[in-house]
């Protein structure tokens, strides 16, 4: 059942805007405190960070099994110590804006195997990492630069090239607590260029920003730990998503 990519290509077909929540589980205070997520209208869930050991991970996706009611579950691979059968998909991402074998190809052919036996859907990402020059958590463990805003021309010639490799899903992330989001532009040509369903993500830190994403053409945002520490921020975020889709929930 290919619950995922149907809503992503159900986003971008239709224009619609979709939103998800990146939950890094050494990040939150604790999983099992999110009681509120069934009655939700988030799109996704993602699940993944940077520095995530195996059994941390797989007890995070046990225990929101329960919480997420119909709401997909995807696996955002920090490594390929980061599955788990009881997912619902995973993002299965190389860094195309880096040129560190380890994340372009290297974790995936350790994860493949694993994938195929957990029957996961599975979404072949290209992941690019742009921001304003800052140096995250995520640069130092993928041991890649950023690409910049500034850069308009390489950002789109990396996702064109991931385009013709045959990804089909398209990630452009800040980063973590960056502190600023990738830029309006970027996210405009990337989503002319490969069209393709587009996940925005990393410093959507204010109904603005997320506003900015959308209108810029990201059919799905994701936004990070911003929810726990200030639950309605959330509430903000789904009254913008909702402006553009003309529900009530």
């Amino acid at each position: 059942m290919k619950r995922v990519s149907n809503l992503l290509k159900s986003l971008s077909k239709n224009r619609r805007k979709g939103l998800a929540w990146l939950i890094d589980p050494e990040k939150t205070n604790s999983v099992p405190q999110f009681s509120w997520l069934k009655e939700s209208p988030l799109d996704l869930i993602l699940v993944g960070g940077s520095g995530l050991v195996a059994s941390v991970f797989e007890e995070a996706i046990q225990s929101l099994k329960p919480l997420a009611g119909e709401i997909p579950i995807c696996i955002f691979p920090g490594s390929h110590l980061q599955l788990s059968p009881n997912a619902d998909a995973i993002l299965f991402m190389s860094l195309i804006s880096g040129r560190n074998p380890e994340f372009l190809i290297s974790q995936q052919v350790k994860a493949a195997p694993q994938v195929a036996e957990m029957g996961l859907e599975v979404l072949p990402t290209g992941y690019l990492l742009v921001n304003g020059g800052e140096l995250l958590s995520v640069h130092s463990v993928s041991q890649t630069l950023p690409l910049s805003n500034g850069d308009i021309d390489l950002v789109r010639a990396t996702a064109l090239a991931g385009k013709f490799l045959g990804m089909r899903y398209f990630y452009l992330d800040a980063g973590s607590g960056a502190r600023v989001p990738v830029s309006p532009s970027i996210i405009a040509e990337v989503k002319r260029s490969v069209n393709c369903p587009l996940i925005v993500g990393g410093g959507l830190n204010s109904p603005e920003k997320v506003r900015a994403a959308y209108e810029a053409g990201a059919d799905l945002v994701v936004i990070g730990n911003a929810i726990e520490k200030d639950p309605g921020f959330l509430a903000e975020v789904l009254d913008v998503k909702q402006s553009y889709n003309f529900i009530e929930y």
